[in-house]
């Protein structure tokens, strides 16, 4: 069936006009099939399906559940929890898990992420998925595409949000927050109320801040105004040590520090992998320098931008102890076991939200100093990251097109016309994902087409926070005039 609903960085996502009932089905049917036909699952197994907190969410995990029903399967209603929870508990017990969310995107818009037994759908499955030409059962749905019963997922079983909490809990030593005042943003985060009781268990007395009845995107690379404004009047109200948050599944943390400065993902992610003493580190080409700078891990592989890329760079590290990674966004993930402390912290495949914040604040009271001090131990790196909504696909890859000759002579000349001498000189091209630039005065410059959305991104990185923010204004504002 013809749909307009397509796989973006990671999972399908679209409006929630056109994710209707018959198109979910049909997807999470041609999932099933796919994982069956290379021998993932088999009929009978159970399968978990969750979401978050979208008023579109229910219908359509009713929808994944009509599949999944459909196809021989057992449903597990995991409820409304974490993406990363769900992942979790698919891997613990070896099945398949459908979870419904679209992440930080507008409530206009949803999406689903699958995951096999073993973890998350990467861009080979995707093709296997697309494949599958399933037999829709016509008789479960009315002339549009709607559902006509309402009740196919069972009573929810919070085994999967249990095991995810208890994870950090039996792997962190007991009242390690102790003495730190912490506030969570709560929003309409799925881990709104998962969050404090970690945190809280772990000793830390917890303030909760902002909670909305109504679905509020945000995005951990471009973070609203008003939550950058909330943020540092909360910290000077309550005389927080840190505010906590998420997007709104839970699988990109937004940290800030003392003063209500929220922290760069890929800056948290470094000092994470430092914590947890990892040998290799997994991270697209969008993410700051430091880690390479630091020189604290024996190696480091960029990758394109999207969780599946990240893990299956991890996956082909067979040489490695530890093998983590983290995206720019926040999102950390675990390919391998990790010890400390005489405890074992299992892998988890797939980007977290939680493991960053308890990390990152264990780590700055090992030191005896604030997020802000810790942050200063690594190399004096900025970055910043914007996007241009509404702006066309088909635009940005004919801009980005122009850039990438894959010769620096004619590559520095396109950037030259484009930016009328307003930045340094061009002295390298990376192609891994869009164009990032690197400049004669060693300050960078990527762009690069939203695989989830019509915008364009553009992500700068210089030796201080304000040029690196003022480059990226007018990286913009030049983007908005090209006349290509």
């Amino acid at each position: 069936m013809k749909n307009k609903v397509k796989f973006g960085t990671s999972g399908i996502r679209g409006l929630v006009s056109d994710m209707t009932d018959k198109v979910c089905y049909a997807y999470t049917l041609s999932f099933l099939h796919y994982l069956q036909s290379i021998d993932a699952i088999q009929v009978g197994q159970a399968v978990g399906v969750g979401g978050d907190l979208r008023k579109s969410t229910p219908r359509i995990m009713n929808a994944v559940a009509a599949a999944v029903v459909d196809a021989g399967y057992t449903v597990v209603n995991c409820g409304l929890l974490p993406t990363p929870a769900i992942a979790l508990y698919g891997i613990a017990h070896k099945i398949a898990t459908v979870m419904v969310t679209g992440s930080h995107i507008p409530e206009d818009r949803n999406g689903i992420k699958f995951n096999k037994p073993d973890g998350e759908v990467l861009k080979d499955d995707e093709q296997g998925i697309l494949a599958q030409n399933p037999v829709l059962n016509d008789a479960l749905f009315d002339g549009k595409e709607s559902l006509l019963a309402s009740d196919y997922l069972p009573a929810v079983n919070t085994t999967a949000e249990q095991q995810y909490i208890a994870r950090y809990l039996d792997f962190f030593p007991e009242n390690s927050l102790a003495g730190l005042k912490l506030g969570v943003y709560q929003h309409s985060s799925v881990a709104r109320d998962l969050l404090p009781k970690i945190l809280s268990e772990l000793g830390a007395e917890v303030i909760s801040l902002g909670r909305s009845d109504t679905f509020i995107s945000v995005d951990t690379e471009a973070i609203r105004p008003e939550d950058v404004i909330l943020a540092k009047q909360w910290s000077a109200e309550f005389g927080l040590d840190c505010i906590i948050s998420t997007d709104g599944d839970a699988d990109r943390p937004l940290v800030s520090d003392e003063h209500g400065e929220w922290l760069r993902g890929d800056i948290a992610g470094i000092l994470v992998a430092r914590f947890l003493q990892a040998e290799a580190v997994v991270t697209p080409v969008s993410s700051n320098s430091a880690v390479e700078k630091c020189a604290q891990f024996a190696l480091v592989k960029r990758t394109k931008i999207g969780s599946p890329f990240v893990i299956s760079a991890m996956q082909a590290m067979t040489s490695q102890t530890s093998v983590v990674g983290y995206e720019a966004n926040g999102g950390f993930l675990q390919n391998t076991p990790i010890q400390l402390n005489n405890k074992t912290l299992a892998a988890l495949p797939t980007r977290d939200a939680v493991i960053v914040p308890l990390c990152l604040l264990l780590q700055a009271k090992q030191l005896g100093c604030s997020i802000s001090a810790l942050l200063k131990t690594l190399p004096p790196r900025f970055t910043y990251s914007d996007r241009i909504k509404n702006f066309p696909s088909k635009l940005s890859q004919s801009i980005l097109g122009q850039m990438q000759t894959g010769e620096l002579t004619q590559d520095a000349a396109v950037l030259t016309q484009l930016f009328a001498g307003k930045i340094e000189r061009a002295v390298a091209f990376d192609y891994t994902d869009g164009v990032r630039i690197t400049l004669a005065n060693d300050e960078v410059v990527h762009f690069r087409g939203s695989g989830n959305a019509p915008e364009l991104r553009c992500y700068t990185e210089a030796d201080s926070d304000s040029r690196a923010e003022a480059l990226n204004q007018l990286c913009i504002k030049q983007m908005h005039e090209w006349k290509p």
